[in-house]
This record gives C-alpha cells, sequence and structure tokens, in this order.
C-alpha cells in the first residue's frame, strides 16, 4: 500500500482543517495509507509522524486553526535541515507528500521537489500573497472578522466622534487592510504598495472634520509606511487641529483564528482533493489554487518566482470614495 503524508507550515489559516479532511479521506479512497505530520517542517525533521485514518479527522472542518499543529524553522532553509526531512520521508516509508501553506512553506516544497521527492502544495495564508490562486485558504474568514471588528469600533468612533487607526495583519502584504478597508466604507487606506504620508491622513482627517462626519476611520496595514504608531504620535502631537479624539485598535492574531467561513470550508475542501488526485494521476511539484472557478494546479517553480500584489485599480477606488467631495 502507497504512503502519502500532508503537513501544515506557517501562519495558521481558517480553512486548512477542511483541507486536511478532504486529503485523508480522498487519499483513502485511492487506497493510500496516511501520514499526519506534525508541527510542519520542524516535525518533518524531527519525524514527527503519525498515522492517520477517516475518523481523526471527523468533525474538524468547522475548527479554526490546524489539527496538525503548524511551526516556523529556519533550519529547513538548510542544506542539512532537508537532507533529515528528506530521510525522515525514506524511513517512514513516504510515497508522496501534500504541503498546506504560504510562500515560504511552497518555498519548502519546491525545494523538496528539486530533490526528486513527489510533492503537491496547496495556499493558505491569510495575506493572500501566493501567486495562481485568486484566493488562499483563511482569507475570506480573516476578512469577515477584521470587517466584524471595525464595524463595531464604527459604533464607538461615531459615539464619541473620535478618529481610529485599525492595523490589520499584512507585514509585505496590503491586500486585507485593501479589502477590509473598501468593504468597512473606511476614511482612509494605508497599505505597504502604495507610498503614503503622515501629511495626507492628516488633510483628509480634517476635511472630513469640516463636512460633519461623526468619525474617521484609518485601516492601516501593519508593514505599511507610514505605520500606525507613527501615525497615531504624529496625529496625537496635532490633536487640537483635528476636532477627532485619535484611539488606535490592533486587531492581531484575532484575525487568524475562529471557525472559518463557509468559503474557506469550501475551498479548502476542493483543494485538498485535487491535490490528492493531482498525485495520484502521477503529477508532482505542482500547487493547487482557485482560478476563477476552477481548481488548477501550476509548477511550484512558476508559483515561488512570481511575486503576486494588491490590484492597485481597487485601491484607486478607494481613493475616490474616502472622502466625499463636496457639491
Amino acid at each position: 500500500m502507497k504512503r502519502l503524508a500532508v503537513l501544515t507550515s506557517g501562519g495558521d489559516a481558517p480553512g486548512t482543517n477542511a483541507c486536511i479532511r478532504a486529503v485523508v479521506r480522498m487519499a483513502l479512497r485511492h487506497d493510500y495509507e496516511v501520514l499526519g505530520i506534525h508541527r510542519g517542517y520542524a516535525g518533518l525533521m524531527d519525524g514527527d509522524f503519525e498515522v492517520i485514518d477517516g475518523r481523526f479527522v471527523g468533525g474538524i472542518a468547522h475548527r479554526g486553526g490546524t489539527i496538525l499543529k503548524t511551526a516556523r524553522t529556519e533550519k529547513f532553509k538548510t542544506e542539512e535541515g532537508r537532507k533529515e526531512a528528506l530521510e525522515n520521508l525514506e524511513r517512514h516509508n513516504v510515497d508522496v507528500l501534500v504541503i498546506l501553506g504560504g510562500d515560504g512553506s511552497l518555498t519548502g516544497a519546491l525545494r523538496l521537489h528539486e530533490a526528486g521527492f513527489p510533492v503537491m502544495g496547496a495556499p493558505a495564508t491569510i495575506d493572500n500573497d501566493v501567486a495562481f490562486t485568486d484566493m488562499a485558504m483563511g482569507v475570506d474568514t480573516a476578512m469577515n472578522t477584521a470587517l466584524q471588528a471595525i464595524d463595531k469600533i464604527k459604533d464607538t468612533a461615531s459615539s464619541h466622534r473620535r478618529a481610529f487607526l485599525v492595523e490589520t495583519m499584512g507585514r509585505n502584504s496590503g491586500y486585507l487592510a485593501l479589502m477590509v478597508g473598501i468593504a468597512s466604507a473606511a476614511e482612509a487606506i494605508v497599505i505597504p504598495e502604495v507610498p503614503s504620508s503622515c501629511e495626507s491622513i492628516l488633510a483628509s482627517m480634517k476635511e472630513a472634520h469640516r463636512k460633519g462626519k461623526a468619525h474617521f476611520i484609518a485601516v492601516i496595514a501593519e508593514g505599511a509606511d507610514p505605520d500606525c504608531r507613527t501615525l497615531d504620535q504624529y496625529l496625537k502631537e496635532r490633536e487640537d487641529q483635528l476636532g477627532f479624539g485619535v484611539r488606535v485598535s490592533i486587531l492581531g492574531y484575532i484575525q487568524r483564528g475562529g471557525s472559518p467561513t463557509a468559503f474557506d470550508r469550501l475551498l479548502g475542501t476542493r483543494l485538498g482533493a485535487e491535490a490528492v488526485k493531482q498525485l495520484v494521476n502521477g503529477e508532482k511539484g505542482k500547487m493547487v489554487g482557485l482560478v476563477g472557478s476552477q481548481i488548477v494546479a501550476t509548477d511550484l517553480e512558476q508559483v515561488v518566482g512570481t511575486k503576486r500584489g494588491v490590484d492597485l485599480s481597487l485601491y484607486e477606488l478607494a481613493q475616490m470614495l474616502e472622502v466625499y467631495p463636496s457639491r
């Protein structure tokens, strides 16, 4: 009997458990024995393997996080670390491997493929910065979590006539901040991909107050320049010019947790099932992703070698709608 292993790596993302469930159930359908690797690449190097069955993944699709746990490790980037990983795969008689994660995890998958091991990747990251997929697992849930938080913050902001600087995750990608900013009708959006300034936010805030707005919401990606802390200090030193009191709300890790939305459960299920189908059909060294309405497999070398940016036309749309013009 052939053996398939599955691991989750990098930051956790809602929908991952639905994907693990689909991988396991689809592999069992094709008469594979399945091994779960705990703690991502760290567990792969440590030999933290466990034989799992259909019962192991029962009732997990609605759960956030990853039942296999995850970890970050620099050792796997070394030749020594990858050698240990490959030796463990051989020791446990693993024939094929499914890896769920973001850009760093998929880069690791490519390195295993280059070493001759059959792998298949699936994108799981709330940053949505993986190329050749319209959406990664976890993005929709993270957007809805952040949106609900901002809607509640807006109630307080309006009640007290305040400006809130709301920081979302996104050290290198402004996707989450941009989409949530548009959806929440924020008055300003600050992302790493577009240069901004404290002065421009101050000007927008003063204009919003002049037009009688009851609040001002700025959605700021954590990797933006200026970042939330810089902007907070700048504005508080000029609070007498604003008409708004300034407060900061850092959403943080709440965006990565929680029960996945229907979209993320369906996406994870489709990606997991297709990953196994690809391996059963002899494909390897690819990532399965959502392109339009279809699940499409793309070579890992192409995925890892391509940087996905945000759609700047959406940023321009947001700017047009941020502070309404005078009649």
